[in-house]
């Protein structure tokens, strides 16, 4: 399979790209610095830009057969710049005819977390939230072959392929999950045909 990765130099972008190369895949990091993609293999191909570029994104787009974007927040201030990336990523598959697309959120994008961490979430990253939310919305408003992916809270870590999935709110008393593992959802939703026009909550 083509994948490109946007966010590919983020820990859950590089372990995706890893993990997909492992598996015989063609990927193409769509990155703002390459030096910071510390991978290198015959099957990994890197394209310099900003997701902000509509005309970039649009270019990059052409050839793949799957999109997986690990782009993240880079503050928790009101803004609207995954909306507009996931935008251009919409309009860049709609161009080229690409469907299939996984997306990391964030578990509480549907204010799905119960009791205090979840009060706590909406308090703190409120403006990442509604942010990550909105471009959701963009995907499934386009009708594209997505899966959503809303893991606890991010870890480093090795992966342990053990985590549990929630269709509707989070895994019940899940914390927190590795970005390896992560990944592997991506991967493994990516391969199979599965989670598709869903959005799932990620958990330990």
């Amino acid at each position: 399979m083509k994948i490109i990765v946007f966010g590919a130099t983020g820990k859950t972008g590089l372990e995706l790209v890893s993990q997909a190369l492992d598996s015989g895949h063609d990927v193409t990091a769509f990155v703002r610095t390459p030096s910071k993609l510390t991978l290198q293999h015959e099957r990994l191909h890197t394209i310099q830009g900003d997701a902000l570029d509509i005309d970039a994104v649009e270019k990059a787009i052409s050839g793949h057969e799957a999109v997986a974007s690990c782009l993240g927040s880079e503050g928790l201030k009101p803004s609207r710049v995954l909306e507009q990336m996931a935008g251009n990523i919409v309009k860049g598959m709609q161009k080229h005819g690409v469907s299939r697309i996984v997306y990391v959120a964030s578990a509480g994008i549907h204010k799905e977390i119960p009791g205090f961490t979840g009060w706590m979430s909406q308090r703190i990253l409120k403006n990442v939230l509604v942010d990550h939310r909105n471009a959701v919305n963009a995907m499934i408003a386009a009708k594209l072959d997505y899966t959503i992916a809303r893991p606890m809270q991010l870890k480093d870590g090795e992966r342990k392929e053990t985590y549990r999935t929630a269709e509707i709110g989070v895994p019940h008393s899940g914390k927190e999950i590795h970005r390896s593992d992560v990944a592997h959802f991506l991967l493994e939703a990516l391969e199979n045909d599965q989670w598709i026009k869903q959005t799932v909550g990620l958990a330990y």
